[in-house]
């Protein structure tokens, strides 16, 4: 199934036509991906949504017993199978033998986090000390921002791109509220150039050359949750440094999707959440970085218990030995059931490899966006039928694996009838629906299916007009 280096996902769907004798748009392509791709079995790690669970299903238009086309992997993961195991571990563990779980176990209670730590380290191309698992994602990012963002006079901006997700708008407002700065005038947005629907990366690096002196701290999304775009983070990282900026990352769509190096890249500080890509359910456990260059310059503004180093922590002398680096931002004990969700997931990303799921995500998504092209784009020349066009950028380099979806038809009815047979997405305002084919536990005929089913509901909704 892996395509060469210099094959395109397309050439590679072309390829395998041509070598079963068939158009490239035949269920058999897919049905030759998903025989000779080496990740199939993780699908059988989680369990897949039934079409007649789905809320908004119509059970008149599907077999109610079939899987669910789950393609919302960017908004909330499946459930790993082995959650239910470690959790009733822990539960077992807190009924028989009470506060002495905190010391005992293959989870002990109070360094709970810290026995999962290693499984992180491929995942965002970090070291065990850069890493820590806290909180919820704004919670850590407010607490990164409240250390790295130190304005002045002179320098007293947050750069971000436009329309970024309201949890990191809203928290990079109240920060600068918090230092009684002007919001308008300190928070820089980048937008994209007329016409276009994402920023281009020499934009990005204009304006960080011209006003990176008046600017504090660089604030990207790792991956932008609307259009899909993957932001060049080392360029982005080396243009703001360079010009005396911190930089930091929010990877919330970006974390188990793209592989990332954030230590090699010298990124300054990142944060993420869980639940998306990673699988560990919603509200799960979240994650920090922040360098080991900054581990003994940059300390917590605000500190806990938990901060103190583990080996006098138990004196209780209140004399603060603070944990060099990002685990000195830990403020609370780690909440263990939410421990146990995120390690049977990350348990499964330690087999599968970031770099495998890279290259089956490329090809996914590459025939997703090829089979879309060839029965919906506007290039086609039955114009007169209802067409999809794909904001998410073309280059592979350039996305994840999420596109994001216009439509000339009304995109609510097109939302809703996609729900009613039984595929899982969702759609963001103004006017797109996004789907990720994720390569833990999606398959090729999944997107096959998929293209049949909006085919579908194009072709009806064309006959309500």
């Amino acid at each position: 199934m892996e395509p060469s280096p210099l094959e395109l996902p397309a050439d590679t769907v072309q390829r395998i036509a041509s070598e079963i004798g068939c158009h490239p748009t035949d269920e058999r392509v897919a049905l030759r991906l998903d025989e000779e791709d080496e990740l199939k079995h993780f699908r059988d790690y989680f369990y897949m949504p039934k079409m007649r669970d789905l809320p908004p299903i119509d059970l008149s238009l599907v077999n109610k017993d079939e899987n669910a086309i789950y393609f919302l992997g960017n908004s909330l993961g499946l459930q790993p199978k082995m959650v239910k195991t470690y959790l009733e571990e822990e539960l077992d563990k807190w009924a028989k033998m009470g506060g002495y779980g905190h010391e005992v176990g293959k989870r002990p209670w109070i360094t709970g986090d810290e026995t999962i730590l290693g499984l992180m380290n491929d995942i965002v191309g970090a070291n065990e000390k850069e890493i820590a698992l806290m909180n919820g994602l704004s919670v850590n990012l407010h607490l990164l921002l409240l250390s790295f963002f130190k304005p002045t006079p002179k320098r007293y901006k947050i750069l971000l791109e436009a329309k970024a997700f309201p949890s990191d708008h809203y928290a990079i407002e109240s920060q600068l509220q918090l230092h009684g700065l002007n919001v308008e005038e300190s928070m820089r947005i980048i937008k994209p150039r007329e016409g276009e629907e994402t920023l281009r990366i020499e934009d990005i690096l204009e304006v960080i050359e011209k006003e990176g002196d008046s600017i504090a701290v660089v604030l990207f999304s790792g991956l932008h949750f609307y259009t899909g775009q993957l932001f060049n983070i080392p360029a982005i990282t080396k243009a703001g440094q360079a010009k005396g900026c911190f930089v930091g990352f929010d990877l919330a769509h970006a974390v188990g999707n793209v592989e990332l190096h954030l230590h090699d890249w010298g990124v300054d500080f990142a944060c993420w959440c869980s639940y998306k890509y990673l699988n560990a359910g919603a509200g799960g456990l979240a994650g920090a970085f922040i360098h080991e260059k900054h581990a003994y310059t940059i300390k917590p503004a605000l500190v806990g218990w938990f901060g103190h180093e583990l080996s006098t922590r138990f004196k209780m002398d209140n004399k603060l030995q603070l944990i060099p680096g990002v685990n000195g931002f830990r403020i609370s004990n780690p909440p263990i059931f939410l421990v146990c969700s995120l390690q049977a997931s990350l348990e499964i990303f330690r087999q599968a490899t970031m770099k495998a799921l890279r290259r089956k995500s490329i090809l996914l998504t590459g025939y997703l966006e090829y089979m879309i092209k060839h029965y919906r784009s506007n290039d086609r020349a039955e114009t007169k039928k209802p067409v999809v066009n794909i904001i998410t950028p073309s280059s592979i380099e350039d996305r994840g694996c999420q596109l994001t979806l216009t439509f000339s038809a009304p995109m609510t009815y097109v939302f809703q009838n996609l729900g009613k047979r039984g595929v899982v997405c969702d759609k963001r305002e103004p006017d797109g629906i996004r789907v990720a084919p994720v390569p833990l536990y999606n398959s090729f005929h999944d997107v096959y299916k998929f293209i049949s089913l909006l085919s579908s509901v194009l072709d009806s909704a064309e006959t309500k007009k």
